[in-house]
């Protein structure tokens, strides 16, 4: 029997809770668990950009929805197997714990133990524009082994709407963390006009 795939999906404080949603809806379709922590920040942006029944889609798209002080839950050991961890999106607050270890509350501590495991961890870092503690940070996580990955909208692909943007994003999150997101994802064939 093959053992279940399992993603950590950290959600922060940064605008862009939609993201957040879109790569927890792709995920429970590609039937990958998703092991849920969110940030009293984020709990604040979610009901800001979404409203009130957001978390309650995001609880129940959540294999688990650990709560970000529980330092003993599951992703806070190396020896809890998961193929990647995703930080959607990634305020510079969440950012700078990880690139500092600072352990401070569940997201960061499992970030470090994805980082320390050398699994994949991708940051989907929101903010613009950036100074230079900023950048430093990014560099920092970089040279530690994560991926930085601003949601960058695909133009090239044809957006038709909001949603779709973000899906594309969201897709190509997974796609980075090593993750097939299959047909979520409008891959760059070329270009007709060469």
């Amino acid at each position: 029997m093959t053992p279940e795939k399992r993603v950590v999906v950290g959600i922060s404080g940064a605008s862009g809770a939609a993201l957040a949603l879109e790569t927890l809806r792709i995920l429970k379709n590609l039937r990958i668990a998703r092991h849920v922590t969110v940030t009293p920040g984020a709990e604040v942006t979610i009901r800001h950009e979404l409203g009130a029944a957001a978390r309650a889609e995001i609880r129940a798209l959540a294999t688990q929805d650990l709560p970000p002080s529980n330092l003993a839950a599951p992703i806070a050991s190396g020896s809890f197997k998961v193929e990647a961890m995703i930080v959607v999106p990634c305020s510079m607050r969440s950012l700078a714990a990880i690139a500092y270890g600072t352990g401070e509350g569940l997201l960061a501590r499992a970030a470090d133990v994805t980082l320390k495991e050398r699994r994949p961890l991708v940051l989907v870092a929101r903010e613009a524009p950036l100074h230079e503690g900023h950048l430093e940070a990014m560099l920092k996580v970089t040279r530690m082994g994560a991926i930085v990955s601003p949601p960058v909208p695909p133009f090239y692909s044809g957006l038709a709407d909001l949603d779709d943007m973000n899906r594309q994003i969201a897709a190509r999150s997974l796609a980075t963390a090593g993750l097939d997101p299959e047909g979520y994802l409008r891959r760059w064939t070329g270009s007709r006009d060469s």
